[in-house]
């Protein structure tokens, strides 16, 4: 269970919910939408960037519109008999560009691995040159996306 380590106020929360609609938004504006000035905003974004609630601004990008038109899923086992199993695996793993995501369980699953790639063809060469060529792997369940319902990183503050 985690303990919440900062309290937010009305005025953040409404600065927070502006700022996740559009992150590239100027302080001005910021203030503006969350009704303050643009010196108590951006002492309030300096105070919640040193106390941890935002970690930072970046850009996303549609790998779609840059020709990856796949997207898989795999989700691997490891040869938890290897002490190093998960760091080796790990440290490998990140050396694929296509992997864009990892995330680790506990349970029958270890690892989670989202790949890309520009096509079938291109997906089956990974598989057989990056993918399979991991540390430790005693078991790969693949799961092809069909569709994207939801995808959404802001919270409901």
């Amino acid at each position: 269970m985690y303990m919440i380590k900062f309290m937010l106020d009305d005025l953040e929360r409404r600065i927070l919910r502006h700022l996740q609609i559009d992150p590239a938004r100027s302080v001005a504006a910021l203030a503006e939408a969350a009704n303050t000035t643009s010196a108590v905003c951006a002492r309030r974004l300096a105070r919640m960037k040193q106390n941890g609630v935002i970690l930072g601004q970046e850009a996303v990008i549609d790998w779609r519109v840059l020709g990856y038109e796949v997207e898989v899923s795999l989700r691997v086992s490891l040869d938890k008999t290897q002490t190093r199993a998960f760091d080796d695996f790990i440290t490998a793993a990140r050396l694929v560009p296509e992997v864009i995501e990892i995330q680790t369980f506990l349970g029958r699953v270890d690892v989670r691995l989202s790949v890309i790639a520009r096509d079938m063809a291109h997906y089956q060469h990974l598989y057989r040159t990056r993918v399979l060529t991991l540390p430790h792997i005693s078991d790969i369940e693949t799961l092809m996306q069909v569709a994207l319902i939801k995808s959404q990183e802001m919270l409901p503050i």
